[in-house]
C-alpha cells in the first residue's frame, strides 16, 4: 500500500496528492508517469508525476476528476492509500540547452508540464510559459510555475484572468516579437494540435505529450497507439512526448474517443453508487 500524505484541492474537481513511494521517488524524472490502482478490483490508471521529493520518499500527482477512478481517487485523503504505484515509466522528457524555450500548459497539463519547465530553466534556457484556462477558477499552480520560469503570460477564455484568448495567439505573438528556440504543449488533444501548426511554418521544434491517450501503460493493451511520421507509436512506452508536426492528431482524436461512451457508464455506475465505492477503497486500505 501507498498511503497518502497529503490531499490539496487546486480547482473545482481538481486535487493535488502527496503519496509515499520511496522507489519511484529516486527515480522519477520530468515527464515520467505511473500506474496505480486503487484496489484489487479496481482499473489501472496512468498519472504523470507533478515532482517528487527524495529525502521524503514521496511523489505529487495531479488528478481531475474526469473519469470513475479519478473521481474516486479525488474522495481520498490522507490516511488512506492506494493499493500499487508503479513507476517511474515513459521516457523523460528530453531536456537541452534550446535557447528560448516556450512551455504551454492547458488546464491539469500545467502540472505535467511544470517539472520540465524547470528542468529547461536550470538547463540554462530562457523560459516564458503560457497558461491556459476556460475561467480563473480553473488556473492552476500560476505561482509554482512562476518561479521556475524566466516570464509568465495567463491566458482565459471568458477574460476573467489574465488575457482573453487562447493560448497561441500568445504564441503567435511570441513567435512574431522574437527568435523561439522550443516548444513544449501539454493540455487538451485540440489546443496542442493547434499549437503545432502555429509553429508548424516556421519549423520550431515543438513537442507535446500524449498522456491522456494512454490506457495500461505497458504497451500490451494497444489503446495509445499513434501514428507519429507515418509509424505505428505507443505513447505509453515509446513517449509519452513526441514531435508535435510528426503526429497525426487526426488519428489521436479518433482514438482518444474510442472508449468515450464506457467511460460515461462507468462514471455513471460511480455516481449513483458513490459512498459504497469510497468505503470499499477505505476498506481496502484499512485491511491491508
Amino acid at each position: 500500500m501507498f498511503r497518502i500524505l497529503n490531499a490539496t484541492p487546486l480547482g473545482p474537481g481538481v486535487k493535488q496528492f502527496e503519496v509515499e513511494a520511496p522507489r519511484v521517488a529516486r527515480k522519477q524524472q520530468p515527464g515520467q508517469f505511473v500506474i496505480i490502482r486503487i484496489h484489487e478490483a479496481g482499473e489501472r490508471i496512468p498519472l504523470t508525476i507533478k515532482g517528487s521529493d527524495r529525502k521524503r520518499g514521496t511523489i505529487t500527482l495531479v488528478v481531475q476528476a474526469i473519469g470513475k477512478t479519478t473521481s474516486l481517487l479525488n474522495e481520498l485523503g490522507p490516511g488512506d492509500a492506494i493499493l500499487d504505484v508503479v513507476g517511474p515509466l515513459g521516457k523523460p522528457s528530453e531536456i537541452e540547452n534550446y535557447g528560448r524555450c516556450i512551455v504551454i500548459g492547458g488546464g491539469v497539463g500545467t502540472a505535467i508540464a511544470l517539472p520540465t519547465a524547470q528542468a529547461l530553466h536550470d538547463a540554462g534556457n530562457h523560459v516564458t510559459a503560457i497558461l491556459g484556462a476556460r475561467t480563473k477558477d480553473l488556473l492552476i499552480l500560476e505561482d509554482e510555475v512562476a518561479a521556475v520560469t524566466d516570464e509568465l503570460f495567463v491566458m482565459t477564455d471568458d477574460g476573467s484572468y489574465g488575457e482573453k484568448g487562447l493560448v497561441t495567439a500568445k504564441l503567435q505573438e511570441l513567435i512574431a516579437a522574437g527568435n523561439v528556440d522550443f516548444v513544449l504543449a501539454i493540455g487538451p488533444v485540440p489546443m496542442m494540435r493547434a499549437v503545432a501548426e502555429t509553429t508548424r511554418e516556421q519549423k520550431i521544434r515543438t513537442i507535446v505529450s500524449l498522456n491522456s491517450i494512454m490506457v495500461d501503460g505497458t504497451g500490451m493493451c494497444g489503446g495509445c497507439r499513434v501514428s507519429v511520421g507515418n509509424e505505428s507509436k505507443f505513447a505509453c512506452v515509446d513517449g509519452p512526448e513526441f514531435d508535435a508536426h510528426a503526429v497525426d492528431f487526426g488519428v489521436l482524436m479518433q482514438r482518444n474517443a474510442m472508449y468515450r461512451e464506457s467511460e460515461q457508464k462507468a462514471l455513471e455506475y460511480f455516481r449513483q453508487h458513490r459512498d459504497a465505492e469510497v468505503a470499499r477503497a477505505r476498506g481496502a486500505c484499512a485491511d491491508a
